[in-house]
């Protein structure tokens, strides 16, 4: 699968951020600070499309920013490459704190190893925070004759190559998630990448493709319909949301964990009055009640982490999943 970005743009941007540099700053360059926000809507990008995790959660972090900040927060899918067409669009937006990227992990710390031009860097983005995380449920479409994680590894081995998991993109969460099991298992598996979750788990639950390593809160209300069975969550103790299914590392894989994360970020160049408006208004929105009720009935908690320790955290994320990235030879291009 091949993605091919304009270049142009992107150049377009970085001159206009030196430009703002050298003329004094955002104030010369159209933004007001002392008045952010002002009447004016801000957009949270979802690079996926709706109804995967980062879509929800997109949704309701915009409930409570909306709130708090007394202007719209709206959200906008922006499907495509990973995330990478979405992230691509935020790089490019003016940097006036009006355009947000809401981020999952694997975009800042995989899509850089996969995709040969994925049209934006860490340096592309201003970081707000880091908001939530969550453990993964590895699921299976019922059909499929095994209850247990250790079932499935079994069943795989006996047929290599020819189980598909489904994921939200390649080099998306769901997408490492799974690689990282099948590596961690010694499995064959056939990766199918989708556009999101939303239609990944459509095709899962009709039976197109057979397993997902999937964001729990995407997962868990689709886990009630029968069509779907979930064998273990990858979290390091048992989910609150799932208490009767076992951990991947109790069920057939000692020592797996992984957890899903996102964050908020802002095309570089966003005023720092801004970026630490966002912050503190993030932090405050993970703490509302309804907020946390949220989380929890997803089975996620929130993870505030502000712009430079989430830095280091990338860096660090970031070589582990090159290391695995140059092991199986995964590519987009």
């Amino acid at each position: 699968m091949k993605f091919s970005f304009r270049s142009k743009p992107t150049r377009r941007r970085a001159l206009q951020v030196a430009a703002c540099a050298l003329l004094g700053g955002p104030l010369l360059c159209g933004t007001a600070l002392a008045d952010w926000p002002a009447d004016k809507p801000i957009r949270i990008v979802v690079p996926f499309a709706a109804g995967g995790a980062t879509d929800l959660l997109g949704r309701a972090l915009a409930v409570e920013l909306t709130k708090s900040l007394k202007q719209s927060v709206i959200v906008e899918n922006r499907p495509g490459a990973g995330g990478n067409l979405g992230a691509q669009a935020v790089a490019m937006s003016s940097p006036d704190g009006y355009t947000l990227l809401l981020a999952s992990g694997s975009m800042f710390t995989v899509n850089q190893f996969i995709y040969a031009k994925p049209g934006y860097t860490l340096s592309s983005f201003s970081l707000v925070s880091k908001v939530a995380g969550g453990p993964m449920v590895v699921t299976v479409n019922s059909d499929l004759p095994v209850k247990s994680t250790k079932e499935l590894i079994a069943y795989v081995k006996e047929r290599p190559a020819r189980i598909s998991f489904a994921s939200a993109g390649i080099g998306s969460q769901t997408h490492m998630a799974g690689e990282s099991l099948a590596d961690a298992a010694g499995l064959e598996l056939l990766h199918v990448p989708y556009k999101g979750e939303g239609p990944a788990y459509g095709d899962l639950m009709a039976g197109t493709v057979q397993l997902a390593v999937a964001n729990i809160n995407a997962m868990s209300p689709l886990l009630k319909g029968g069509r779907l069975r979930a064998l273990s969550v990858t979290g390091k103790e048992r989910s609150p949301l799932l208490p009767n299914i076992p951990t991947t590392a109790e069920d057939g894989v000692p020592g797996f964990e992984y957890t899903a994360w996102f964050a908020l970020a802002a095309p570089a160049g966003t005023p720092k009055a801004a970026l630490d408006r966002l912050l503190t208004e993030v932090k405050a929105a993970v703490a509302e009640p309804g907020m946390k009720r949220y989380l929890t009935e997803q089975g996620m908690s929130a993870a505030i982490v502000p712009p430079e320790p989430l830095k280091v955290e990338i860096l660090g994320e970031a070589s582990k999943w090159k290391a695995l990235v140059e092991k199986k030879k995964l590519s987009a291009n």
